[in-house]
């Protein structure tokens, strides 16, 4: 009876698919401080709950350049990316020179404007009054703080510049060991971050000058300049800054039908990543995708794409 009933079940588990194919799944995101960690706790719940197959767990990163290095050495299967950052890559380019990743698109699910905060008694009234002054460009190792370093660059703009986490850096301002830093936004709302120093202390939010603009948009292509309107939080006047999409990328090796269903089942959610970040409710991520995507989709993405008869940009195909 026992050899039967031994028999039975191996033979059970062996018909089981998900004992069969189940496979890890990670998801390299951010710091866990950051509104973007949130989300993709929710794209993780996704996955496990519409993908059949797969099992996905959420890894805390240093953000976009530490998840490309991460996913070139096989150490995750997906994670966040800006869009320039992710181009500058796939084309080996800045901080990929002569290294080029083989990485492909998956979505994009918001425009993240680049937000220079600063406590308002540090005496910057301006980009410029930040000579001088101990200012974190943004988390370590992150997209935002090589974005910074270059719109400071084209800018003619200097800082002492201070390295460390968000989590390090957020306690340095509310001590004042440190003027300010640039922090990705939620949309059109300051992060949750910004808004837990504004508990501690008064801040301010210094934009460009439009001749500031002018020059980003004409020498500096791989980002937009965007107006954030007035109430990004209370007491925040309307300002220019620059601005990249936030999106999904996986290396190219990724299996085709994989990458469909995971994208299929973002794009069929109505709720859950809305939920994960306030910003996203009523975004059209299938068109942000289509808007900010700056190297081609994956095979996968590209098929669920063009299964709903969207006109899929010619940049956003492989050749």
């Amino acid at each position: 009876m026992k050899h039967t009933l031994a028999a039975l079940l191996g033979a059970t588990l062996l018909a089981s698919p998900l004992a069969a194919q189940e496979t890890d799944l990670l998801i390299g995101s951010t710091s866990a401080s950051s509104s973007h960690y949130g989300y993709f706790v929710a794209v993780g719940q996704l996955i496990n709950e519409n993908v059949e197959g797969l099992k996905a767990s959420v890894v805390e990163t240093g953000a976009t350049l530490d998840n490309i290095r991460r996913m070139a050495r096989g150490q995750i299967d997906l994670g966040l990316v800006t869009t320039n950052a992710v181009q500058h890559a796939v084309a080996g380019t800045n901080a990929f020179d002569g290294n080029p990743q083989d990485l492909r698109l998956l979505w994009v699910y918001t425009n993240a404007p680049q937000n220079v905060i600063v406590r308002a008694d540090s005496g910057a009234e301006s980009l410029a009054d930040l000579a001088g002054k101990r200012f974190n460009p943004g988390i370590k190792g992150g997209s935002t703080e090589a974005t910074t370093e270059a719109v400071f660059a084209t800018l003619g703009l200097s800082a002492d510049y201070v390295r460390g986490s968000t989590t390090d850096i957020v306690g340095a301002i509310k001590d004042n060991r440190v003027a300010g830093y640039v922090k990705s936004g939620s949309g059109t709302k300051l992060d949750g971050s910004t808004m837990d120093i504004a508990v501690a202390t008064d801040i301010k939010v210094l934009g460009l000058s439009p001749e500031q603009a002018d020059k980003l948009r004409s020498d500096m292509p791989d980002i937009s300049v965007v107006e954030i309107p007035e109430g990004a939080a209370d007491g925040i006047p309307a300002y220019s800054t620059w601005a990249f999409g936030v999106g999904v990328a996986a290396p190219a090796s990724m299996d085709d039908e994989t990458a469909y269903q995971i994208v299929a089942a973002i794009m069929a959610d109505d709720s859950a990543q809305a939920n994960a970040m306030a910003s996203l409710k009523g975004a059209d991520l299938a068109q942000m995708t289509l808007d900010y995507g700056t190297v081609p989709l994956h095979p996968g993405a590209l098929r669920w794409f063009e299964e709903q008869g969207m006109d899929v940009p010619a940049k956003l195909k492989a050749d």
